[in-house]
């Protein structure tokens, strides 16, 4: 029994995460340089799905008075704003000399990858319900312990991808503006994806 929530948690995993490998790879290639950058997304991811965890269970709980289900797609905004900051800071240094930019990179900071973990995971809380809701506790915390090794996992196959070199010279390159761009398409698509403001 046991064995076989852990296999359907790592598949369920892989399902609803595998997109934020990009996510992360881009938030490695905006850190390159920096020191404590893998320490500061591997926190924020941390705090990010812990969040998502932590919904899903009180949801299943019946908390859903605390979080209900028509406030997920609004998480959209998260994402969407950090994305216009970011845009608005890659336009704003166009005028300065980037290679200094390219060779130290940019701090990560753990509440921007905890808050676009937590806002691309509002999915993850409509399909993690359903499934909480047809096991037991036992298995429930299975689940949760599966999911929390596997986002290490994730991080490191997404330092991984960011580290190859081709990889790593696109996005050296294109960073600053493929950062924004996913930041801001993420939140529009999390946001009429949900129906948020009646999109």
């Amino acid at each position: 029994m046991i064995l076989s929530s852990v296999l359907q948690a790592i598949g369920l995993f892989i399902a609803t995460n595998i997109d934020d490998i990009i996510v992360l790879s881009l938030f490695f290639a905006r850190g390159a340089g920096q020191s404590g950058t893998t320490a500061r997304i591997v926190l924020g991811q941390y705090l990010g799905f812990a969040g998502i965890l932590g919904a899903a269970v009180l949801v299943t709980l019946g908390a859903d008075a605390f979080l209900p289900s028509a406030v997920i797609p609004y998480f959209g905004l998260i994402p969407l704003v950090l994305g216009l900051w970011a845009a608005w800071e890659a336009w704003r240094g166009n005028d300065d000399d980037g290679d200094d930019a390219k060779v130290t990179g940019k701090n990560v900071a753990v509440w921007t990858v905890a808050g676009v973990t937590f806002a691309n995971g509002g999915d993850n809380i409509g399909v993690y319900v359903p499934v909480f809701l047809s096991v037991g506790p036992a298995a429930v915390v299975a689940y949760c312990i599966v999911f929390l090794g596997l986002v290490a996992v994730l991080v490191m196959l997404a330092k991984f991808v960011a580290t190859r070199p081709p990889i790593a010279e696109v996005l050296e390159r294109w960073e600053h503006i493929l950062f924004p761009i996913v930041l801001i398409g993420l939140g529009i698509a999390i946001l009429v994806s949900g129906g948020a403001f009646g999109l």
